[in-house]
C-alpha cells in the first residue's frame, strides 16, 4: 500500500474513534417488510417511514428495526425515537 493511502487509513481510524466529529444529518434505508418495502428516513433528527402505520403512531416495525440495527452508531437518538 502506498504511503499516502496508509496515512488516510490511519486518519480514518482516528476519526472513527473520535465520534464527536460525526453528525448524521440524513439517512435513508429501504426495509423489506412482509408485505412491501418501505423507506425509513432520518431527517432533522426525526424518523419517518412510508408505511401507513407510522402515519398514525409515529413509530412502526420499520423504524424500530433501524433503531436496533444502528444502536450506538448515532451520537444522539432522534427526538421521537422509540426506546
Amino acid at each position: 500500500m502506498e504511503s499516502g493511502m496508509i496515512g488516510k487509513v490511519a486518519k480514518a481510524h482516528r476519526y472513527a474513534r473520535e465520534r464527536d466529529r460525526l453528525h448524521v444529518t440524513q439517512l435513508t434505508v429501504s426495509v423489506a417488510g412482509d408485505n412491501s418495502t418501505h423507506e425509513v428516513r432520518l431527517e432533522h433528527g426525526r424518523w419517518q417511514c412510508s408505511c401507513d402505520f407510522f402515519v398514525h403512531r409515529r413509530a412502526c416495525a420499520h423504524t424500530m428495526t433501524i433503531e436496533l440495527v444502528l444502536e450506538g452508531a448515532l451520537l444522539e437518538p432522534p427526538a421521537d425515537a422509540v426506546a
